[in-house]
């Protein structure tokens, strides 16, 4: 695949050391990372040595000065080697924003260093156990005491989960108000009251440490909360989820391409009745298909990433890109999965690993059903 059409020389020389540290670092571990359910806790401190966590955050609070497209960059690396494991998109590109966006200044002077050097692992608990894209719903209560909140609730699917230090919690400071009873609290995993429940068995991202999370009088001061007043949290969420579902459909569109040059790969060095499967006219037919998915996603993705760059993507187009990447990306995982043959429902494969870590994005960041709902209300 051509260089994307936002990739200037630095970023060229940023993906390579991004290539290279994911090729030493995480490929030759993403079997053990997947038998341990978490990456190494070292990962995570090589990263921030190397200046690989929080490029887009400013200088001044630790970060690379960068923009989005520096994490753009190590997201497709990460995907070029098939891992799922290290949760370093929402680190980077999600909680690290959360706090540069609504964060005080003692906050981000505080949080920001750390998590751009690792020290810190960040985490976002948004979903419970009864309650998914209706965020407006959550039952967690932030209940003033004093000076302090007293958090009461359970967090289910919380990315990161199983090393997060600091986790933005989503809480109702008002039960008696719909969305504008939410707000965003700090919660630091060292309180008292706070608890980690299972890593959770999943389909796909086995490596990854998605995780329960339990608050029960959890204690936390009121100077943890993110933004100026309580009742923003619904605004500051609808805000950052933009970027989160660009993130998923860079995710998506390099995953597509790894499965393309994977499969090329494996049907032109693969024989079936005394020919290499990829001269089959079948085969050839599919691959084709597949290389013009993807590349039609590539130009759709550069576009939004193009627009993005300069603030103008507006919500009903990453909702487009994140439901159509997404949707094409398991697709062509499925479509490349059964040129291997029995091979592709093999683990050792990477395209087994790829077809059931595909499947998750169709859901988090906001089902594709809610993408589409989006979508309708600007039509």
């Amino acid at each position: 695949m051509g260089k994307p059409s936002w990739e200037t020389e630095e970023l060229t020389a940023l993906r390579e050391m991004a290539r290279a540290f994911c090729e030493k670092e995480i490929a030759p571990n993403t079997e053990r990372y997947i038998e341990q359910h978490h990456v190494d806790r070292e990962l995570w401190t090589k990263a921030g040595e190397l200046g690989l966590l929080c490029m887009s955050i400013p200088e001044e609070y630790g970060g690379g000065g960068g923009t989005f497209a520096h994490e753009a960059v190590l997201i497709e690396e990460q995907a070029r080697v098939v891992d799922s494991s290290w949760g370093q998109s929402l680190h980077n590109g999600i909680v690290a924003h959360y706090l540069l966006a609504y964060g005080s200044e003692e906050q981000k002077r505080h949080w920001l260093p750390k998590l751009a050097s690792g020290e810190v692992v960040g985490a976002i608990a948004m979903t419970e156990p009864g309650t998914g894209s209706d965020l407006q719903n959550v039952k967690t209560k932030a209940v003033k005491d004093g000076d302090d909140y007293v958090i009461d609730g359970n967090k289910t699917f919380i990315t990161n989960g199983g090393q997060a230090d600091l986790v933005i919690t989503v809480v109702k400071t008002d039960s008696t108000e719909g969305a504008k009873g939410i707000s965003l609290v700090l919660v630091e995993t060292d309180r008292e009251g706070f608890s980690r429940g299972r890593i959770l068995d999943k389909v796909g991202m086995k490596g990854q440490d998605t995780a329960e999370l339990n608050f029960s009088g959890v204690r936390v001061p009121q100077s943890n909360l993110l933004g100026d007043q309580e009742g923003l949290g619904f605004i500051q969420l609808m805000s950052q989820l933009p970027q989160e579902r660009l993130i998923i459909a860079v995710a998506a569109v390099a995953g597509m391409e790894v499965a393309l040059e994977k499969t090329v790969e494996y049907t032109k060095d693969r024989t079936a009745f005394g020919k290499p499967v990829f001269a089959f006219q079948n085969t050839k037919f599919k691959l084709a298909e597949v290389a013009t998915e993807a590349h039609v996603a590539r130009v759709f993705l550069d576009d939004c990433m193009d627009k993005h760059l300069r603030g103008e993507l507006d919500i009903p187009t990453v909702a487009m890109a994140k439901w159509w990447t997404t949707d094409r990306a398991m697709e062509v995982a499925d479509t490349c999965l059964q040129l291997f043959g029995g091979y592709g429902y093999m683990n050792e494969y990477p395209i087994a690993r790829m077809w059931a870590d595909n499947r998750v994005q169709l859901i988090y960041g906001g089902t594709n059903e809610i993408m589409k709902e989006i979508i309708s209300r600007s039509l």
